[in-house]
């Protein structure tokens, strides 16, 4: 599944870009937005999901089987965050097109 965060943010990012042209500082500030959303999916939640694994893990070893376990499912794959963001651009090129005939 593409990361939707990703395709969200390219999806401003190329927009801002096409609207207010690619040396503007709303580009600017929309790549460094869609930079640190996807670096936090790929790395930063995928740390968070490991550590819940081990502390699911080590909480079944100390014999604590209720149902409170940590969400251990929480970053995505570097595949699934490009494959957000080639999304995301494909979506912003679109409506771009469809509002801005003539970009």
């Amino acid at each position: 599944m593409p990361s939707s965060h990703s395709a969200t943010v390219c999806s401003l990012a190329t927009a801002a870009g096409i609207v207010h042209g690619f040396d503007s500082a709303a580009f600017a500030l929309s790549v460094i937005l869609a930079t640190v959303v996807m670096y936090d999916a790929m790395g930063v939640r995928q740390a968070a999901g490991t550590h819940a694994r081990e502390i699911n893990e080590i909480k079944k070893q100390l014999g604590d089987d209720d149902s409170d376990n940590l969400p251990e499912k929480l970053g995505h794959r570097p595949t699934e965050v490009m494959s957000g963001a080639l999304l995301g651009i494909l979506i912003g090129l679109a409506v771009c097109a469809l509002v801005h005939p003539f970009f």
